[in-house]
């Protein structure tokens, strides 16, 4: 008799059907799991083993042999215990059989024979639910597999012993319920930055439409602060956002205790992070910060400090969204639409520019710093804006910075007008800054005075076609913060603002 268990196999996010077969036939004793399973699934041997029999059940003196199908998917992870292990316990009728066809398994075992939460719950549920299944999972990752479907069968139990009660209905489990992390801390407010006016309204600007942002100036000028406090002013997630920020922190094991947050992510990783620590990668090619940085922020301090291959890589998830990881037998996708902020000094002592400064190496130790970052790249950055060293009249002064619910309140209404804009045009864009360029030149037309200006700017900036298309977004963003219907003049000079000094980096680079 050969008993089967659904359970799941990851590939990004997507959750791939898998067939666990098992089979007790006449032999030597022993247990051999076949279908490309990685080490920490043939280490399943010991830790089900170990669990039947603290949940008073023995594997008995024959040969066990377990197939997880298709054979050549790769498996990899500890949540293949729990299907087999319920599989084994199918073919020695400790549990009806017919009661698992209808769930889709996925849980660790431990010696003890309790259940301990893994990675992937969230994208198993959904994929189970679209099967039309039930999911069976760990006690602790119920809260998240809740969020799947309201109607959706879960049973979360503790042990195997139960699991085993609730099949044989001398135990019921009661569905677990979605849960919402709550904050741990409330957000910082820009009221606490005082001066620094210009740097705001390019934070405002960058978060009303989604736009790359990088601040260059001394240390201690507050561009970290202002870093830290563009999630105050950004909109939470939408439902649809949520689920696939979600998905990948699931996939990541990021969700502590199966709670969802519908704060947008807010990554910050050292300069001294890998590439597959950015991107992704590793053995079993794991999200990266672009990733888990997705529908929120990236932010890059010290940005010239990091690795310039690191750097670069980032160019193809800013531009199409999503990152591919390739591997010799596999190629894995995850979403990567993030919002890159950047802050940096201006050369490695840091002062350059500075009134009363004068660096020994010259204009050199700024150019040469400022080379660390390449010309593409620079390219892709929306926004570039000078953040000076606060005077003691600004930190004396009162404090009568405008507060992050003002500012947001602004962003949000702005945000609305590009929704139900791109709706009504049927695109997938919910901003200006993910727009496809298509579309650009239609919804950012500005006026003639407007065209005019950054016709000229373009011949004697010498701007790139995606620089063209990228202070038309901006544009299009700063006219709708003002209300307006069309881009004006008024709306291009500011965006072209932003750009020259970016153009002046991309020339130093």
């Amino acid at each position: 008799m050969v008993a089967r268990v659904s359970t799941v196999a990851f590939q990004g996010i997507e959750a791939v059907p898998v067939d666990v077969q098992v089979m007790i036939q006449p032999g030597k004793a022993q247990m051999n799991v076949v279908g490309l399973a990685d080490k920490a699934v043939a280490e399943s041997r010991e830790r089900v083993r170990a669990a039947l029999h603290a949940s008073g059940l023995s594997i008995p003196h024959k040969r066990v042999t377990v197939n997880l199908a298709p054979a050549d998917l790769p498996k990899e992870g500890s949540h293949y215990d729990l299907p087999i292990a319920l599989g084994l316990m199918a073919a020695l009728g400790a549990i009806p059989a017919d009661m698992l066809a209808d769930y889709v398994v996925i849980g660790e075992l431990a010696l003890d024979g309790t259940l301990a939460p893994v990675a992937g719950t969230l994208p198993a549920a959904i994929g189970a639910n679209g099967a039309g299944k039930g999911l069976i999972c760990p006690a602790e990752c119920g809260p998240e597999a809740a969020w799947a479907d309201a109607d959706m069968a879960i049973v979360a139990p503790h042990s195997l012993v139960a699991l085993a009660n609730h099949f044989r209905g001398t135990q019921v489990l009661s569905r677990p319920v979605p849960a919402i992390r709550q904050a741990a801390a409330p957000l910082a407010d820009l009221r606490d930055i005082k001066g620094q006016e210009t740097a705001k309204r390019a934070l405002e600007i960058a978060a009303a439409g989604g736009h790359n942002l990088l601040m260059v100036g001394p240390p201690g000028s507050g561009k970290s602060m202002l870093a830290q406090r563009l999630p105050g002013i950004l909109p939470r997630l939408s439902p649809r956002e949520l689920l696939e920020v979600s998905m990948i922190a699931s996939i990541a094991g990021e969700l502590a205790g199966g709670r969802l947050s519908d704060r947008r992510p807010f990554r910050a990783p050292h300069h001294s992070a890998s590439m597959a620590a950015m991107v992704g990668g590793g053995v079993r090619a794991r999200p990266g910060e672009v990733s888990l940085a997705h529908n929120g922020v990236l932010f890059l301090d010290e940005f010239p400090e990091f690795a310039p291959q690191v750097l670069d890589s980032l160019r193809q998830p800013l531009e199409t969204g999503e990152t591919a990881i390739a591997r010799a037998n596999h190629r894995v996708t995850y979403p990567s639409r993030f919002q890159l902020v950047a802050a940096m000094n201006p050369c490695r002592c840091g002062m350059a520019g500075e009134p009363g400064h004068s660096c020994r190496r010259g204009a050199r130790c700024a150019a040469d710093y400022q080379a660390r970052i390449s010309g593409p790249l620079i390219d892709r950055i929306d926004l570039r804006v000078e953040v000076a060293a606060v005077s003691a009249a600004d930190l004396i002064g009162p404090a009568t910075a405008e507060s992050s619910a003002a500012v947001a309140a602004r962003v949000a209404a702005a945000r609305a007008v590009q929704t139900e804009r791109y709706e009504e045009l049927g695109l997938a864009a919910a901003t200006n800054a993910a727009v496809p360029n298509a579309a650009v030149e239609t919804v950012a037309a500005p006026d003639a005075a407007g065209a005019a200006l950054l016709r000229d700017a373009a011949e004697a900036m010498r701007f790139s076609a995606r620089a063209y298309h990228r202070i038309l977004k901006v544009a299009r963003t700063i006219a709708d913060l003002d209300g307006a219907d069309h881009v004006g003049r008024i709306h291009v000079a500011e965006a072209v603002a932003y750009r020259v000094a970016g153009e002046r980096l991309a020339a130093a680079a």
